[in-house]
């Protein structure tokens, strides 16, 4: 599964406003809802939910990223967005140190494989350092965008070359 088949691009966020996780999350879910990435009056539940699951067990993996997720029962078709923060975040990530790139994620509660294989792409190209650099370097949505199909067409931007 490619970027392109699950990121709003729209949605993404390159200077996010919030500095904690749950507004970090809330902020990233509202925009997805903004740009039409979700159902209707949903996106209060769908926060809810990811946070309820972030409490659970951080999935800031290190590195500075994080990929917050969850799937929902209001979502039909699998869904993802980006934001960067400059400064920082606390994620309770791995490492202990802060978060500079989250991809968030939000899954149809029917569709398990749709879920691992965008989970796969992301944490493949997220491993690769050079992957993370650029996306951290990104200033725009538009810059996000164009890393984000860059590496679904160039194995060498993941480092698999």
């Amino acid at each position: 599964m490619k970027f392109k088949e699950f990121v709003c691009f729209e949605a993404a966020i390159s200077q996010l406003q919030s500095t904690d996780r749950d507004s970090v999350i809330e902020e990233l879910v509202s925009s997805l809802d903004s740009h039409g990435g979700l159902p209707k009056n949903n996106s209060k539940s769908i926060a809810k939910a990811i946070i309820k699951r972030e409490n659970e067990a951080s999935t800031g993996m290190g590195k500075g990223v994080a990929v917050p997720h969850v799937k929902h029962k209001s979502i039909k078709n699998i869904v993802a967005t980006i934001g960067l923060s400059e400064e920082g975040i606390d994620f309770f990530a791995l490492d202990k140190h802060p978060v500079h790139s989250v991809i968030l994620l939000v899954s149809p509660l029917d569709d398990p494989d749709k879920h691992l294989q965008a989970m796969e792409n992301i944490f493949k190209h997220l491993q690769q350092e050079k992957f993370r650099k650029f996306l951290r370097q990104c200033c725009n949505p538009k810059q996000i965008k164009d890393l984000l199909l860059e590496a679904d067409e160039d194995p060498t931007l993941s480092g698999n070359s």
